[in-house]
């Protein structure tokens, strides 16, 4: 997962609280919030799945996203 994807998977599942997400949520298995943890850093796929389990979201959301989705034409 690179850092553009990551950004757009917070943008698509958290919408207008994915800068409160990044900002000021501390995950406790990084011991620092998302935003820290980019800086440090830290693997954006393991700040996903860190995201994924402190805000319960589901086992369908870890996987593929903040991908774009292929143009059709």
């Amino acid at each position: 997962m690179r850092r553009s994807e990551f950004l757009r998977a917070v943008d698509q599942h958290f919408g207008a609280r994915a800068s409160w997400i990044l900002d000021d949520l501390v995950l406790p298995g990084l011991n620092r919030t998302a935003a820290e943890a980019l800086d440090g850093g830290t693997p954006p796929r393991d700040i996903w799945t860190a995201l994924c389990e402190e805000t319960d979201l589901p086992a369908s959301a870890r996987y593929g996203v903040g991908l774009r989705q292929a143009k059709s034409g």
